[in-house]
């Protein structure tokens, strides 16, 4: 239960900084030099992996463009084309996949992907993958998690739409089939995400169900999604990736430029060593500080005998005088001694 994993020479878990994918998907606009340069960007940018999809379009779909194989919801990004379109302009060609995988290795992330069927699966174990990637909308396919599952390699399950029960048939079926290490990420499939449909609330009741590493898989604009998300303890972030969402593309709306990617990777770590532990009390850093308390000084030239009074003795800074709340104490006595103004007080200016 709970874990630490780990994926090629990445250690994930709770005690490190967390892992963060960015996706390639359909951003390379049908061009290879144009994935490439993806990948030389997210290298550039401080993420650890780069993730593609393993599919064509016939094991997707079928080529129809009518009833329900035709998107007509005007509020879809891809409205008016069908699904069969649509994934022949996003999927990545499986003679790509070599070269989109080597240049990741040259660069030192790590290169993974999600396939969509058994054929998928086995074209990626020849490529020797070391994970991989169950997408929201593929989380219920049990025969495709147990096919997977029984690489025996780390899996990562986006769980998009899936309730609790199935979550469960999911998470079974995994660990059933061999998965002996998992990461579910939240996920709102929609998209572009809004913060207010994100539910983040949502990580740490996974690990809680579960006992796995969890994480989100963002499609929300911007990072204070993602920021937020390392404060509840996710360990896995995964951002769509793009050059330029100004050259357009199936999933350029809701993808990540290489400043935005730069800025998430620098802000998640920060959020993360935020987290520290459970601590009261000075850390050593702001020992020096606590000269800046108020403590108690004599503000006014006293000789031996005078009486403190509250015209005469102050809470002030800095705090190398008696705690102010000895000030109730004090006042009323006698000191000992001739003290100038700005003594700090003591308990030996009384005996």
């Amino acid at each position: 239960m709970n874990k630490s994993i780990k994926i090629a020479d990445r250690i994930i878990g709770r005690n490190k900084a967390p892992f963060v994918i960015a996706e390639l998907s359909g951003n390379h606009n049908q061009s290879l030099d144009r994935a490439l340069e993806i990948v030389e960007a997210a290298a550039r940018t401080g993420a650890h992996a780069l993730k593609i999809q393993t599919y064509t379009p016939d094991t997707m779909t079928l080529d129809l463009d009518e009833r329900e194989f035709y998107i007509s919801d005007p509020n879809s990004l891809w409205t008016g084309t069908s699904l069969y379109k649509l994934y022949g302009e996003a999927y990545t060609p499986w003679e790509w996949h070599k070269p989109i995988f080597d240049r990741a290795h040259e660069l030192g992330i790590i290169a993974f992907s999600t396939p969509f069927d058994d054929t998928a699966v086995d074209f990626l174990e020849s490529l020797n993958v070391p994970c991989y990637k169950i997408a929201s909308f593929e989380n219920t396919d049990l025969p495709l998690i147990r096919r997977v599952a029984a690489t025996g390699k780390p899996l990562i399950i986006s769980t998009g739409l899936a309730t609790v029960a199935e979550l469960d048939e999911t998470v079974r079926a995994a660990r059933e089939a061999g998965c002996k290490e998992l990461v579910l990420l939240k996920c709102t499939s929609t998209y572009p995400a809004t913060a207010a449909n994100t539910n983040i609330l949502t990580i740490p009741h996974l690990r809680e169900l579960f006992g796995c590493e969890v994480g989100l898989s963002d499609h929300t604009m911007g990072i204070g999604v993602s920021v937020a998300s390392v404060a509840l303890g996710a360990t896995v972030i995964e951002k769509h990736f793009t050059l330029n969402r100004g050259d357009g593309g199936v999933d350029s709306t809701f993808s990540m430029e290489p400043a935005e990617m730069t800025q998430l990777f620098v802000e998640i770590e920060r959020a993360w060593q935020a987290l520290g532990r459970v601590s009261y009390g000075p850390v050593d850093a702001e020992k020096k500080s606590l000269q800046f308390r108020r403590s108690l000084y004599v503000v006014q030239d006293l000789k031996a005998g005078d009486v403190l009074t509250r015209e005469n003795v102050r809470a002030i800074r800095p705090g190398l005088g008696l705690p102010a709340k000895y000030l109730e104490q004090v006042l009323g006595m006698k000191v000992t001694q001739d003290m100038k103004r700005g003594t700090a007080l003591s308990w030996n200016a009384f005996h």
